[in-house]
């Protein structure tokens, strides 16, 4: 039985591969413009993404059923410009619609941050809609919370699932959350491990809370702040979830957050960010920390991108069915 194939855009490291791969499918295809991210890409899945997808004539893609696209969010986060449209990155949406309107496929999965909902007061979500809908597909979206399934990070992330007009399919239920008990300390690395020396942070002022045992809680435990306390200037305890992986943002504790680990505070070690992520522990890590950071940064919660997938192919099993 042939496989169901999917491409990979805008691959960054293969979290949205890892989902898909691990439910059987096929990625006959993948690109990224960053160099750093396919060479990574390359290190854990044996094969180069090609480069700048705006390159690429669809005729060079290989026919698909799935096509798979965290396009770029930094011109609609809160840790970027917010230019939206009006940077070369926002207008990523068309080349997904270009691939679209020749190959068609059967679904678009699509993820970017939740500040893409009331970006330039909500036309640019009206906007894609629109362009969706006209490519001959229903729209189904909802921003989803990593700490809701199972993963100790609170990462809020809007996901898109389009299914082809043709397939009628009229409605679609994204996944329940699923209450599970993790933390930040469930990831971490041994205490005294030598690899950990170099995040360590000390700071005279540091400003701690009164209280700094908490039972454990399935979101962000703030404990402390060093500086002004702003973004990147925030200590957390480990007995709550981590705060949302960022590729930018600013402070000390910039990308990973600062932590109270074994009476010290300090960032989060790339293996760590891995762990957050769902990355599996023989992923391979870019030799880089800082580009490391840089992609967890960028990349997709897996867990979650799993979760939905299967209620995606249980829609594609019984298009007329309706959604619980």
């Amino acid at each position: 039985m042939k496989k169901v194939s999917f491409i990979d855009l805008f691959c960054g490291i293969g979290g949205f591969r890892y989902a898909l791969d691990a439910a059987g499918y096929n990625c006959v295809f993948s690109s990224d413009i960053d160099k750093d991210a396919r060479t990574t890409y390359q290190a854990n899945f044996g094969t180069i993404p090609d480069g700048d997808i705006t390159a690429i004539p669809p005729r060079n893609i290989p026919p698909h059923q799935i096509l798979c696209g965290g396009f770029p969010c930094q011109p609609f986060s809160i840790s970027g410009n917010q230019y939206g449209f009006a940077d070369a990155r926002g207008t990523l949406l068309y080349e997904i619609l270009r691939i679209a309107g020749s190959h068609q496929p059967e679904v678009l999965f699509l993820e970017n941050v939740r500040n893409y909902l009331s970006h330039a007061g909500g036309k640019t979500m009206a906007t894609t809609l629109a362009l969706i809908e006209n490519a001959g597909y229903n729209v189904y979206y909802k921003v989803l919370n990593a700490s809701d399934f199972g993963v100790p990070q609170k990462r809020e992330r809007l996901y898109f699932v389009c299914f082809r007009k043709d397939l009628g399919v009229t409605d679609f239920t994204f996944p329940s959350p699923v209450s599970l008990d993790v933390a930040v300390e469930d990831i971490l690395f041994p205490s005294g491990d030598p690899s950990l020396d170099d995040l360590v942070i000390e700071r005279k002022d540091l400003r701690m809370a009164d209280q700094l045992d908490h039972p454990r809680r399935n979101r962000p435990l703030r404990i402390g702040t060093v500086g002004k306390g702003g973004q990147g200037e925030r200590v957390y305890s480990v007995k709550g979830h981590a705060i949302t992986l960022s590729a930018f943002g600013g402070g000390i504790g910039a990308k990973t957050g600062m932590y109270w680990i074994d009476g010290k505070i300090r960032r989060l070690h790339p293996r760590e960010c891995a762990r957050l992520m769902g990355f599996p522990e023989d992923f391979k890590l870019h030799a880089r920390k800082n580009v490391s950071y840089k992609q967890f940064g960028n990349s997709v919660a897996i867990p979650v991108v799993r979760k939905i997938f299967e209620e995606v192919q249980n829609r594609l099993n019984n298009p007329s069915q309706q959604a619980a």
